[in-house]
């Protein structure tokens, strides 16, 4: 096999294998930093990305707008029209703005009566941060420092800033912060997990070691791919993630065969060949197939998606290279120094035990009554899934998203309050169907007769509109009710799209317009994410089946292996709806019921998950299939057994991994964290223990009637000696 060859050619050329290794790492993180060239935009789909491609043709740009909620501190305080304290600092704000030059277009509270709100408590200071893209930032940072002056002069009065830059700001400030708590918690965490499965230091700081090296190398190379496809911050911390999670996977599977042929008395050669013939074989398959089934994201059409799946290749494709040829290396090179370090008791402990008693009970059990145990196992599975039945998908605004402490967050939140749309408008975008200048005396009476209409829509649109030019296109800002990205918020954009636009401003002739902006964005996006759904789910099943059928040469054990992780998949749905959407437990993991469920998650759930918990499958079938001459019963019983130690570390390992999403500050990362660490704790338990023993002694011989690989029994195929 191919593993064996790989792994047989680094030991015997360690100091190649290394070097190669170390400079193929160096060249990555080199290229990143010599090659890194300008970032490509994310292009969104549908109507949106029409309008952001229409924005990105002219020779301007949209100006940023930022809003300052004015409002008393104290609650019961006289009105905004009336509170003469509230006027002044309204008064001193605009004029403080007008006079730092970082701001264009002020908008006052005091001259146009839509900036007060509805209950009259508050007013609405709205202005453009000026200058071109180079100005942008420091006249932003100059104008959030003359909103907290005045500020501090009218202690009375709360303002509170938020808009586009803002809030972007605070997500992007989030995601770094994000990042570097990821690895802090990550690799402490891990090594502390390895030191508990191997007992010793060096055995566990080797998979630790191959995992970083292979994170580090596809950050540098992903430097030079978002040149051409985007990769955003939030890929980034998935990447980082899930590469530590399969590098020491990938690590574990390896290094624990090759201790267990240790044991049996197999030189160090020797054992390092039979592991690399059995888990390396594994590890190949298993990285496969999750790169398959992660490709299958790149189906949606979405840019961010594919930018995901080009990481997700290459660091597991690292991991998958650095298992079979570098581990092989290090093992042989260190030879018995791999033990050292070991902690007391623990470490003979580990080093020692073959096999799970508890496990091997267990599958003992199921398998003596397969149908009653494998009935319970799947009901429970299919109780757990009833609650996914009433997921609603619903993407966040960064006010939902992050946490309100915050105070760009906690100011957009009360803006939104006040004034319904105005912190996530619609962006409409009106350009010329020819070419040229876009604003004409039809157009402008267009928009006048828009914001007529605006307020006969009894607050399903809203004011106040802003109208700027950017180059020769025209830009519409149109508050739209609800939270942002709610069925109000739906309801209120299709509205605006295919009622209030096409009667007002679709009448002008010669103009053609496209809607964008937050809640646009993820309409559309979740629209693409349903349509391309279908296609995406067919293609990773059909992958991953037709890459077990190749494996197993059976159509019994690939069905069921199918069959059992959409099973455990559902289960972590109705989990993470239960928790997100309904609100149980959300105290204790620290945030506020959502009512849904982001909208991209189940699938990119679906398509990872169903890549990784192949792992498990691949690895305990790969253990029962070389004892299969021995019976079917008591190969079960004794692969489960064997393979119960790898597999539940490698668990453990990735459990914890993905619980550090939980801590992150952004509720998509605490629910992909969840959802995750929920599907694998239930793949390594019921399935493994459960359902897959009850299903396969429920097949007896005919789950490997197709497979005419002969293995003697308790040998492992080729390799079955110590001189062997």
């Amino acid at each position: 096999m191919l593993p064996e060859k790989l792994a047989a050619w680094s030991m015997r050329h360690r100091a190649v294998t290394l070097a190669c290794w170390v400079a193929l790492v160096v060249v990555a993180l080199l290229s990143g930093m010599l090659l890194d060239g300008e970032s490509r935009r994310s292009t969104d789909p549908g109507e949106s990305g029409r309008a952001q491609t229409a924005l990105n043709a002219q020779n301007a740009f949209d100006p940023l707008r930022e809003n300052v909620l004015v409002e008393a501190k104290e609650p019961g305080s006289p009105p905004f029209a009336v509170n003469q304290e509230l006027r002044r600092a309204t008064d001193d704000l605009v004029t403080t703005l007008i006079r730092a030059g970082s701001a264009t277009d002020v908008r006052s509270p005091l001259t146009d009566t839509e900036r007060i709100s509805a209950d009259g408590a508050s007013g609405l200071v709205g202005f453009s941060i000026a200058g071109g893209e180079k100005d942008i930032r420091p006249n932003f940072e100059t104008a959030t420092a003359r909103v907290a002056e005045v500020a501090a002069r009218h202690p009375s009065v709360r303002l509170s800033q938020s808009g586009d830059l803002s809030l972007s700001t605070v997500v992007d400030k989030g995601i770094r912060e994000d990042v570097k708590r990821s690895e802090l918690l990550s690799l402490p965490l891990t090594l502390v997990i390895l030191l508990i499965v191997f007992g010793a230091l060096v055995a566990a700081s080797v998979p630790l070691l191959l995992a970083g090296t292979s994170v580090a190398a596809t950050f540098g190379f992903l430097s030079v791919v978002d040149d051409f496809t985007p990769i955003n911050s939030a890929t980034t911390v998935i990447t980082l993630l899930i590469g530590m999670a399969v590098g020491v996977d990938y690590s574990l599977f390896f290094l624990r065969r090759q201790r267990e042929e240790r044991a049996r008395g197999h030189s160090i050669d020797t054992a390092t060949r039979i592991a690399a013939r059995t888990s390396g074989h594994v590890v190949v398959v298993s990285g496969v197939t999750v790169v398959l089934c992660v490709s299958g994201l790149a189906l949606t059409g979405l840019d961010n998606f594919t930018g995901l799946a080009i990481s997700t290749a290459f660091v597991v494709g690292l991991a998958v290279l650095g298992s079979v040829t570098v581990l092989p290396a290090l093992l042989s090179l260190l030879g018995d120094k791999v033990d050292r370090g070991r902690i007391p008791w623990l470490g003979k402990r580990r080093t020692t035990a073959e096999k799970s008693r508890f496990w091997s009970a267990t599958a003992r059990v199921v398998t003596r009554r397969p149908a009653l145990w494998g009935g319970l196992g799947a009901a429970s599975l299919i109780l757990l899934t009833l609650p996914a039945l009433g997921m609603r998908l619903q993407d966040p605004t960064p006010a939902e998203s992050l946490p309100r402490s915050m105070p760009a967050i906690d100011a957009a939140v009360r803006t939104q309050e006040a004034f319904p749309g105005v912190v996530y408008p619609a962006t409409v975008v009106v350009t010329a169907e020819n070419g040229g200048p876009a604003d004409s005396p039809a157009l402008r009476s267009a928009i006048t007769d828009l914001e007529r209409r605006i307020v006969e829509t009894s607050g399903v649109l809203n004011k106040p509109v802003a109208v700027a030019g950017v180059d020769e296109a025209v830009v519409v800002r149109v508050p739209l009710s609800g939270a942002g990205r709610d069925a109000e918020s739906d309801a209120a954009l299709a509205k605006l799209r295919t009622e209030t636009l096409p009667e007002t401003i679709g009448e002008v002739d010669g103009v053609e317009f496209a809607v964008s902006g937050r809640t646009a964005n993820a309409r559309d996006f979740a629209d693409r994410v349903v349509e391309r759904m279908p296609l995406v789910f067919g293609y990773v099943l059909l992958a991953a089946l037709v890459l077990l059928l190749l494996a197993f040469r059976s159509v019994p054990v690939a069905l069921v292996s199918i069959v059992l992780n959409l099973l455990s998949i559902g289960a972590a749905y109705g989990v993470l709806t239960w928790i997100f959407q309904d609100g149980h437990f959300a105290p204790l993991l620290g945030f506020a019921p959502y009512g849904g469920v982001v909208g991209w998650l189940p699938m990119f759930m679906f398509v990872l998950l169903l890549g990784l918990s192949m792992d498990y499958h691949i690895f305990i079938l790969s253990r029962i299939r070389e004892r299969r001459a021995e019976g079917a019963v008591t190969a079960i019983v004794r692969g489960t057994g064997t393979s119960a130690g790898v597999v539940s570390g490698a668990a453990v390992i990735m459990v914890g991994v993905f619980s550090v999403f939980i801590t992150l500050s952004a509720i998509e990362y605490k629910m992909m964290g969840v959802g995750m660490a929920i599907a694998v704790l239930i793949d390594a338990t019921l399935v493994r223990g459960v359902l897959l023993p009850a299903f396969l002694a429920l097949l007896g011989e005919r789950a490997w009637r197709h497979d005419r690989k002969s293995v003697a029994p308790g040998r492992v195929p080729e390799l079955s000696s110590p001189n062997a």
